[in-house]
């Protein structure tokens, strides 16, 4: 993968695709090279170029120590985009990535043509915040769970029942998970991205750009009432609730996912 300097760091990407580009912004914990599976196939067969990139703390793009902030995730990616001239471009993030897409269609409205906001949010409630708390509790009390547990849990917290009722698709997720080393991978930093984000409710109503919100029916980190808050406080921002799916929806239900941003992409 080449690398391209942000920020001072370096952050590996990858483009694929021809025509006009489309900048895909992955959430907390994972890899980029997890929209190649299902989106980036797709959206290069509408007609787009497609740009995907490591976030901070996920190899082989740097991982400074400490905890990150919104401020430098967003400031990582408007250095991107500036290296690579892609702006002003369209936008699709996810959960961590769909608030850094937020941030960008607010502050830096030259870069952001568009914006499709998967599994997004613009405050914590009382559960989120409780579950935040416990996986930082987890992680400074140093245990380390068994790669087996670890990937049990991460299925249930992610996937929706349609999928944990199907035998077949629960073995092959518990098997994708333990096998990734699920977490324990990625740089802690991104862990406390989320919490460095007040209520934004008030503040997202000066986005001027056209945007999506897409929620996904069994999610329970992003549940769909607070995609709709995020939908409601963007100006012309409309909402998408696609079932049977949890929080990797794009994984789970990627035709319906891909029709939703190809379809709002194509007209914005």
């Amino acid at each position: 993968m080449p690398f391209v300097k942000s920020n001072g760091i370096q952050l590996a990407y990858q483009r694929s695709g021809s025509g006009e580009p489309v900048l895909m912004i992955m959430g907390s914990g994972a890899s980029g090279r997890a929209w190649t599976m299902h989106q980036t196939p797709a959206l290069n067969a509408a007609g787009y170029e497609t740009v995907t990139f490591e976030n901070r703390g996920i190899a082989p793009s740097d991982a400074p120590g400490g905890k990150y902030s919104l401020d430098d995730m967003v400031a990582d990616t408007v250095g991107l985009i500036e290296a690579l001239d892609l702006g002003p471009c369209r936008i699709v993030g996810t959960s961590m990535g769909a608030m850094v897409a937020q941030d960008l269609a607010l502050s830096r409205p030259d870069l952001v043509r568009s914006a499709v906001l998967l599994a997004t949010r613009a405050r914590s409630d009382t559960l989120r915040r409780a579950q935040s708390a416990a996986d930082h509790a987890l992680r400074e009390s140093g245990v380390r769970l068994p790669p087996s547990y670890e990937a049990l849990r991460t299925v249930l917290e992610m996937m929706s029942p349609a999928t944990l009722n199907d035998d077949a698709a629960a073995s092959a997720w518990l098997e994708i998970f333990e096998l990734s080393g699920g977490r324990e991978n990625a740089a802690e930093g991104q862990d406390w991205v989320t919490d460095t984000v007040a209520d934004r409710r008030e503040v997202l109503g000066g986005v001027t750009v056209p945007c999506r919100a897409v929620a996904f029916t069994d999610d329970l980190l992003c549940p769909p009432h607070l995609v709709a808050e995020v939908a409601d406080a963007i100006p012309d921002c409309d909402l998408v609730e696609i079932s049977d799916c949890g929080h990797l929806g794009y994984l789970e239900r990627p035709r319906e996912v891909n029709t939703a941003i190809i379809e709002f992409l194509d007209k914005n």
